[in-house]
Order: C-alpha cells, then sequence, then structure tokens
C-alpha cells in the first residue's frame, strides 16, 4: 500500500509553489496517502480481458442533417447594433491600443 511522508508532502508542495504550514503537511500527507490507496485499488480491479473505455455506457450522438436556410444579410445583422463602421460592428477600444 502507498505510504506519503511529510518530506514528500513539502517536495511537492515546493515543486508547486504552494506555502504550507507544519500542521497541513501532516493533514496533506494523510489525504494524499488515502488518494494513492483509492487509485492503486482501481488499478488491481482492471483486468487484461476488459477493453479500456472513455464512458460506462455506449454513447450514440444524434444529429440532424445540416439545411441550408437564409441567414441576415448584413444591414439586417447590423441594424440591431448600438453602433456600426464600415459595414462592420463598432466596439470600444480595448488594452490601449492606438490607432
Amino acid at each position: 500500500m502507498p505510504n506519503i511522508s511529510r518530506d514528500e508532502v513539502a517536495h511537492l508542495a515546493r515543486l508547486a509553489r504552494l506555502a504550507v504550514t507544519e500542521d497541513e503537511l501532516d493533514v496533506f500527507a494523510g489525504q494524499l496517502d488515502q488518494i494513492l490507496q483509492a487509485v492503486a485499488k482501481v488499478g488491481e480491479v482492471a483486468a487484461e480481458d476488459i477493453p479500456p473505455t472513455s464512458h460506462a455506457v455506449p454513447l450514440t450522438n444524434v444529429f440532424r442533417d445540416d439545411q441550408v436556410r437564409p441567414g441576415l444579410t448584413r444591414d439586417q445583422a447590423l441594424a440591431g447594433a448600438p453602433a456600426a463602421e464600415e459595414g462592420r460592428f463598432r466596439v470600444p477600444r480595448i488594452l490601449g491600443e492606438e490607432q
């Protein structure tokens, strides 16, 4: 069974650039140990004769056929816009861009 030490938790915290207290090291060590034990149990259950799957039940996507339908013209689309310029939507400038 996996067993993670406080030193390993401290090392992981340093790698992740996390500031953890001494009390948190003990808590996290116990929690990570439980996670590793759960993962080990899953590994024991997996059998070679069972193919890997992405879902527990088979999925079938149902798509409708694409149908071409008329859309809005440029003028119709821009008619509802608060501001338009040169046949395009006018939006406020962002990120300090200059002209």
